[in-house]
């Protein structure tokens, strides 16, 4: 591997350097801000901001002295099928200045990050859907936006345990607690890093109406929340958008939801949920919700293929060898059987060819071998048995912006 503080020069114009001081976040912050067609940071956001900047993990290009490329990522952990947990990057603020942009520096950036990071696996939310493949990442997980009539939602009974709302103060101290206390319960959801809270409590702020409210069971301990804000759209007739949601058992779940759909002057209820989930079923007519949109969430890197794939469970078929095919990352490529006792690296001739994107794209389950192959994105045979080992239960949601 080569120096952790400069990379090869790329074309003879751009080199990848590793930033160490708060001056040159500054500048890192601003120049993707203006690559997202934003203006810098005011001095209030940048003193929010610095905190989300990590030793390590700062990467950005530069022509000579000016810096034309930015990325970097934050340390945490991602849930695989099978329920493990393995160190993580959440890759974010990747950005290119406008008079730099096809000239590769996005390219060079990816292969510099890639190559250092020591997750083994990488996640990312992708500002456009075409960018990212070529570098390895696949589509992995989506989420539904669902918005709720509370005009004729009706939920059956009462709630089981109780809700209170918390002042942003005390909100800022306890929901880092209490994520940590629910746990991750699917795959595709990360743990929580020290900077994102730090940018949390600075977007609550920008909302002045933002709610955060907790619920506790019988036994009146904390085990959900849930965050929220509310726009007037007419004369006293409000549209609630959910923010953070989250609980620790099936109670704690619908008890939210009969808040949220209880509340006075609410006419609609807006939240993302996972592709399976049962909120329909929890009203008398299930029309009330409504499906507005589904887009991706999870866009995802194997950064060693080796690890991923036999850091996770799989379902009871026939071993099938997989060929896997990495460009960027090319100590990747090669064999791997997969049976329900795990991955292995082998010498055999495979049964099925995938590009590493697509290897995370049925990681998590949310697309299967089967329907790859009949887009011609891949070529094999064993396909059903390759669609059972990788089958899981429930499908993937993250439910954390970065």
């Amino acid at each position: 591997m080569r120096p952790r503080s400069c990379w090869d020069t790329i074309a003879g114009v751009t080199e990848i350097r590793l930033l160490t001081d708060e001056a040159q976040y500054r500048a890192h912050i601003t120049l993707f801000r203006r690559a997202m067609h934003w203006g810098p940071p005011s001095d209030e956001q940048w003193a929010v901001t610095l905190p989300s900047y990590e030793p390590d993990r700062v990467l950005a290009a530069f022509d000579g002295d000016e810096m034309v490329g930015t990325t970097q990522s934050y340390g945490s952990s991602l849930v695989v099928p099978g329920g493990a947990r393995v160190p993580h990057a959440a890759v974010s603020r990747v950005g290119v200045r406008a008079d730099y942009t096809r000239r590769g520096v996005l390219t060079a950036l990816m292969r510099a990050q890639l190559s250092s990071l020591p997750d083994p696996v990488a996640t990312l939310r992708a500002s456009e859907g075409r960018i990212y493949g070529r570098f390895g990442y696949g589509l992995a997980g989506r989420v539904r936006i669902v918005e709720v009539d509370t005009r004729r939602a009706v939920i059956r009974g009462d709630m089981t345990g109780r809700v209170r709302m918390l002042d942003q103060d005390t909100a800022d101290k306890l929901l880092p607690e209490l994520h940590e206390a629910i746990g991750l319960r699917r795959p595709g959801q990360i743990s929580r890093w020290p900077g994102w809270w730090a940018r949390q409590r600075d977007r609550k702020t920008e909302a002045e109406n933002s709610v955060t409210v907790v619920h506790s069971g019988p036994d009146g301990d904390d085990d959900g929340f849930v965050t929220y804000k509310v726009k007037e759209e007419k004369e006293f007739k409000h549209r609630l958008s959910v923010e953070d949601f989250e609980w620790a058992n099936d109670d704690a779940w619908r008890d939210l939801w009969i808040y949220l759909t209880r509340l006075d002057l609410v006419n609609h209820v807006e939240n993302h949920v996972a592709l399976d989930s049962p909120v329909s079923w929890l009203f008398e007519d299930p029309r009330v919700v409504y499906t507005k949109d589904v887009f991706d969430e999870i866009w995802l890197r194997l950064v060693d293929v080796p690890r991923m794939l036999s850091a996770r469970t799989y379902g009871a078929a026939e071993a099938v060898v997989i060929e896997v095919q990495d460009a960027l990352l090319p100590a990747n490529s090669g064999c791997y059987r997969i049976s329900p006792e795990g991955a292995e690296r082998v010498e055999e001739q495979p049964d099925l060819t995938i590009p590493v994107d697509l290897l995370a794209a049925v990681y998590f389950g949310d697309v299967t071998f089967s329907q790859l192959a009949a887009t011609k994105r891949i070529t094999g045979t064993r396909l059903a048995d390759a669609d059972a080992l990788f089958a899981v239960p429930e499908k993937p949601i993250c439910g954390t912006f970065f």
